[in-house]
């Protein structure tokens, strides 16, 4: 346990530091450079504001499993990461990938049906399958973390 109290503080440190940079990209970055792309490419420039979105509403989704990585982080922290507590912020984590993931399958099938060449199209994909990946794995992990809740609650109620 000394060991995962030791990766607490920087893993913290890390989350704060991305978090950051995703509030820049999602106020900065993201809008100025799809207003350079549309400004670029007068015939494209419609896609503008739908990129900014779609792009800021994927960081936010980052953003929502950050804060909830945080809030675990705070009850292992305290020793409390096997309680029905701990469900919510895992189920926080999965339904902000599973909102991305079908925002990311939604453009997937825009681009793949407008795209003239295979690249993007097959990038989305690997990407789509990567956050399902991650989903499907949160979910094993909520259901590990539902079953090692009630042992230690039986455990609990023995000792």
């Amino acid at each position: 346990m000394v060991a995962v109290q030791r990766a607490v503080a920087p893993l913290r440190v890390f989350l704060v530091v991305l978090f950051g940079v995703l509030v820049v990209f999602q106020t900065m970055s993201l809008p100025g450079q799809f207003r350079y792309m549309a400004e670029q490419d007068p015939e494209a420039a419609y896609l503008r504001w739908p990129a900014t979105a779609i792009t800021v509403f994927w960081v936010l989704c980052v953003q929502v499993v950050l804060v909830a990585t945080w809030r675990l982080l705070t009850m292992v922290k305290r020793d409390r990461i096997f309680s029905a507590g701990a469900l919510k912020w895992v189920d926080a984590i999965i339904w902000a990938i599973v909102a991305g993931w079908v925002v990311l399958v939604a453009v997937l099938l825009y681009v793949g049906f407008n795209a003239d060449d295979p690249g993007l199209p097959m990038l989305l994909f690997l990407m789509t399958v990567g956050v399902a990946v991650a989903g499907l794995l949160m979910i094993v992990m909520r259901a590990l973390l539902v079953q090692a809740t009630t042992l230690r609650s039986d455990m609990d109620s023995v000792i």
